[in-house]
């Protein structure tokens, strides 16, 4: 296993990081693909992405980050920090040496990823989007208004388990694989931020309360997008309207999951990611947007797919 880098880098002034974990040597021969960059929410950091190591490690060199106001990097200034990030993101792909990067961006982080397909659309060589939080229900917004209410009240516990309850989907009658670990762990997440960074409120606020931009479309950049089932912050229909912006783009949905669909199929969508970054074919769940012709008109609505199931053996339940 090769050793793993870490580089930090500044972008407007403000000190952020990433890590590389170069393709395994062992493997043989050139690498498979181009560097994949993957960029999470707001709590997923440069050390949050295992899943990916093991997965995308044989065919690329395997890039996480810290952008400003994630993790350790300093936090986003007030104001708008979709500029500052995109910059960040440029800064990275040219601290790489690399003419061209494939990104993956999910939840908080696709609305970063897609933003720099948008503006340096020569520089992303495939995009996935996962979770992507292009309509966010007045529920959700409630449940989060609560939640940075308890925060600014100085209960930690109560913000953690509103801010998770939040975004998940717990209607018993929808079966989500792993629904009560992913739930604990994101709760103890938002703990163990709050406890161990000095500005993870104020990042944690920028987050659940922005609204971020998926307009305008997108055309060049080969390009996938994936919904749990189950996903109550943007349901699967509106993700996969959003996908039809994107020109030649492919849509699927993965089972049993919700919002934090990486973490309850977090095997599946490792899979899934690799397979679309090295040009693989992704199986009958797949549904293709090909008459998108141009950026932001929707392609003609078309029966939605059935859920992806990757070849091999079910998960277990």
């Amino acid at each position: 296993m090769p050793e793993e880098i870490i580089r930090s880098l500044t972008v407007d002034g403000l000190r952020y990081g990433y890590r590389l974990l170069p393709r395994d040597p062992a493997v043989g021969g050139a690498p498979v693909t181009e560097p994949v960059l993957v960029i999470g929410g707001a709590l997923q950091g440069m050390f949050g992405w295992p899943q990916m190591d093991d997965h995308l490690g044989p065919v690329a060199d395997v890039v996480t980050a810290d952008l400003p106001g994630m993790g350790t990097a300093d936090p986003l200034p007030p104001g708008p920090g979709a500029p500052v990030l995109r910059a960040a993101v440029t800064g990275i792909i040219d601290d790489l040496g690399a003419s061209r990067i494939n990104l993956f961006g999910f939840s908080y982080g696709a609305a970063i990823a897609f933003g720099c397909a948008q503006h340096d659309p020569g520089r992303i060589a495939r995009l996935v989007l996962g979770g992507v939080p292009t309509h966010v229900g007045e529920d959700r917004r409630t449940y989060w208004r609560r939640a940075t209410q308890a925060l600014d009240g100085g209960d930690a516990e109560s913000f953690a388990t509103l801010a998770a309850d939040g975004l998940m989907c717990l209607d018993p009658e929808r079966h989500v694989h792993r629904r009560e670990l992913a739930r604990r762990y994101v709760r103890r997440s938002f703990l163990h931020a709050l406890a161990h960074s000095p500005h993870a409120a104020d990042s944690l606020r920028r987050a659940l309360g922005d609204r971020p931009d998926f307009s305008g479309g997108l055309s060049g950049v080969p390009a996938l997008v994936f919904a749990g089932e189950h996903d109550t912050v943007t349901s699967p229909e509106l993700q996969r309207e959003f996908a039809g912006t994107i020109e030649g783009s492919r849509f699927l949905t993965l089972p049993e999951s919700d919002h934090w669909v990486v973490l309850e199929r977090s095997e599946e969508v490792a899979a899934l990611v690799t397979r679309f970054f090295t040009d693989q074919p992704l199986d009958p769940g797949e549904a293709r947007l090909p008459r998108q012709a141009r950026a932001g008109r929707s392609a003609p609505a078309e029966p939605a797919p059935p859920p992806f199931r990757p070849p091999g053996p079910p998960a277990p339940r």
